[in-house]
């Protein structure tokens, strides 16, 4: 009896690895086969919005994965829709985990593009198509998951909730819904953020995890005046009024910022800085308010944004005929503003910097909510560094803070710590979301559905 039971053991042993790879083909085959699908949908707003298409498509996939019907909703809205799948665990009384994602997709011109981007091309290794990143690749292989989850009879000790918006592209109604319905959550999951870099050669740079997100706002400033002819010049000039408060903004600086996202950041970056680099990141990390140090990290487009709020002028409308002295100027200033500070203080920081009397300035409704940085977590800080070094061991893992928006946005300002978790690593020259010709590497694939599966078990056994 004991060497039947050791040969059973044995012949487990063997048989599980090989259980558990058919498995693994089987769910990047599902993945492979819903983003090709996925993609195919035209998720635009506008009219012929397909998103209630899509997630009728992938509600039937889940179903019949084995989740009930009544566990995956889908609600219109306007022209779109959001989706809500319920994984149910033994536990309701503890606090769910919720992801977070969305399967709608920016406009793209096919005229524009080398291929359809609305047909999926596999070429190269790549596949090809709007959304190929974001984010119906993310998308895909997370319901792929799900549904691996569910075959292999995994039980949740608490809910997983996915909530699928339909609009984060644009307006984010859908998401502003789902937050006012589900905010009660251990922490969410966006698969929609973070993520890890690639050199050219392929070697893993870093891993990000977003934690945190500017907020966006549009401010108008307007000037207005009289007017008359062109040839009797008058003191009173919109243009000019407009023009002197845009040089003053453009001279203006917010004071410098630093929260414990931000800093875990540039602290993980003093391992791979150069020396000029990592000594002005030092002194900043040590006074944020250091001139030089704040001067020096200000003078990289991609860093600015990390040392406090940033507003630039981004469109201007004036005057309304060429032989007449202008009635209106407007201008457009776009900022991004550094978590736990208020529109409100930005627009009255505007106001005194310009210093004009005449100037009318009024913020626009934008979509979007200001929302504080949750804080580092550091079992899940642990957690995904486990994760993401069995793939590329000693890579950096390095939190991060996004010039926004996405959907963590809303959640967040409602109390749900949320984090930016995508595995996709990439190298910068494959980064085509939103542009012309977005494409992802499949190799990604089988590595994403490895982390989600890991993830998800740890975070709800």
């Amino acid at each position: 009896m004991r060497h039947a039971a050791a040969a059973f053991l044995a012949l487990a042993l063997t048989a599980a690895p090989a259980a558990q790879a058919q498995s693994d083909r089987q769910a990047e085959g599902q993945a492979l086969d819903m983003l090709k699908r996925g993609i195919a949908f035209r998720t635009v707003a506008g009219e012929g919005n397909q998103t209630f298409d899509y997630a009728s498509y992938l509600k039937g996939q889940l179903v019949a994965g084995g989740f009930a019907a009544d566990d995956v909703r889908i609600e219109k809205s306007d022209d779109t829709a959001f989706m809500v799948v319920r994984y149910r665990g033994t536990d309701s009384a503890r606090k769910p985990i919720y992801i977070s994602g969305h399967m709608d997709v920016v406009e793209a011109k096919p005229a524009d593009w080398t291929r359809d981007p609305f047909t999926p091309v596999i070429e190269n290794g790549y596949i090809w198509g709007r959304g190929a990143s974001d984010m119906k690749y993310d998308l895909s292989t997370m319901v792929a998951t799900l549904l691996q989850l569910k075959r292999e009879g995994f039980k949740p000790g608490r809910d997983i909730l996915l909530l699928a918006s339909g609009d984060e592209e644009t307006s984010m109604k859908t998401t502003q819904k789902m937050a006012a319905e589900f905010h009660d959550a251990e922490l969410l999951l966006n698969i929609d953020g973070g993520g890890g870099e690639l050199d050219e050669t392929g070697k893993a740079v870093m891993f990000g995890i977003q934690g945190a997100e500017k907020t966006y706002a549009d401010y108008e400033l307007t000037f207005t005046n009289a007017g008359g002819h062109s040839s009797a010049p008058t003191r009173s000039n919109a243009i000019y009024s407009l023009a002197r408060a845009l040089d003053k903004i453009a001279a203006y600086q917010f004071p410098a910022e630093i929260n414990e996202i931000t800093r875990a950041s540039f602290e993980a970056s003093l391992t791979s800085a150069d020396k000029p680099m990592a000594e002005a990141t030092r002194r900043f990390l040590a006074n944020k308010d250091d001139p030089q140090a704040l001067a020096y990290l200000r003078s990289y487009p991609g860093l600015t944004g990390q040392t406090g709020t940033t507003c630039v002028a981004t469109t201007v409308q004036a005057g309304h005929a060429t032989n007449a002295l202008p009635q209106r100027a407007t201008a457009n200033i776009n900022c991004r503003i550094f978590p736990g500070t208020s529109t409100k203080a930005v627009m009255e920081t505007l106001t005194k910097v310009v210093g004009d009397p005449e100037l009318k300035i009024v913020e626009l409704d934008s979509g979007t909510v200001a929302s504080d940085a949750s804080p580092l977590k550091p079992e899940l800080m642990k957690l995904i560094g486990k994760l993401i070094h069995a793939r590329f061991p000693g890579v950096p893992i390095v939190p991060s803070m996004s010039a926004g928006a996405s959907d963590s946005m809303w959640f967040r300002a409602r109390g749900v710590p949320s984090y930016g978790v995508s595995p996709i690593f990439m190298k910068s020259s494959d980064g085509f979301a939103h542009g012309l010709n977005e494409r992802t590497p499949l190799s990604e694939i089988g590595p994403s559905i490895t982390y989600y599966r890991a993830l998800l078990r740890e975070l709800a056994k």
